[in-house]
């Protein structure tokens, strides 16, 4: 019996009808101070799941493989990260944001501290360990995505907060240009925005921005 009937078999003994989808395939990007160290490991993490897309030593432009290949994730292999290579980092991550899984043998707290202000999801100590390697990069990808909808969810009411304070604003102009109560100067500029088919925010906006201009 071939491998393959093997495991179907064992799966319909469990009275499973299908088997268990395949791990999803990973794009990742390999960065390796250590060309030889970096070929070597191609292998073990295609094994597990990892297609390598692109190699990369510290000196190439990560921002240029990452826009072009568009990674899954991006794996750093190395002794220590220096300054300049977490500041390149943060600088990538500003512009398009992966999850990065940094494998060092540095394990001092300061340098921990600012790999992760510089965008790393997993910092991990003693180098990359094949067989661990797979859960640590879907643990990073599941904090990078959980950060990724903090930070939306952050900015969306920081926005919220800049909309409310801008249309209390222009409810105050009103108020005081017309003498007419907190209730009345909202619904005057409830009406306006339904009547141009804009947003409330951008009514207010466009009357204290006039004001400016007749002060």
């Amino acid at each position: 019996m071939i491998a393959g009937a093997r495991h179907e078999f064992c799966y319909s003994r469990l009275g499973m009808t299908t088997l268990p989808p395949p791990l999803k395939r990973l794009r990742t990007i390999l960065v390796d101070a250590d060309p030889q160290r970096c070929a070597l490991l191609e292998e073990s993490l295609r094994q597990k799941g990892c297609d390598i897309v692109a190699t990369a030593s510290l000196d190439d432009n990560l921002l240029t493989l990452i826009e072009r290949f568009t990674p899954d994730v991006v794996l750093l292999d190395m002794d220590a990260p220096s300054r300049d290579t977490l500041e390149n980092l943060a600088y990538v991550q500003s512009k398009v944001p992966r999850p990065v899984v940094m494998f060092a043998q540095d394990d001092d707290r300061e340098t921990i501290r600012r790999a992760v202000q510089a965008g790393v999801s997993a910092y991990v100590v003693d180098g990359i360990q094949t067989h661990r390697v797979r859960a640590i990069i879907e643990a990073a990808i599941a904090r990078f995505e959980q950060y990724r909808i903090l930070e939306t969810e952050l900015v969306r009411t920081r926005e919220e907060l800049a909309e409310r304070k801008t249309i209390e604003k222009a409810k105050g102009l009103i108020m005081r240009q017309r003498g007419v109560s907190e209730e009345e100067a909202y619904q005057a500029l409830r009406k306006v925005a339904m009547r141009s088919n804009k947003r409330m925010v951008q009514v207010a906006e466009n009357l204290l921005a006039t004001a400016d201009l007749l002060l």
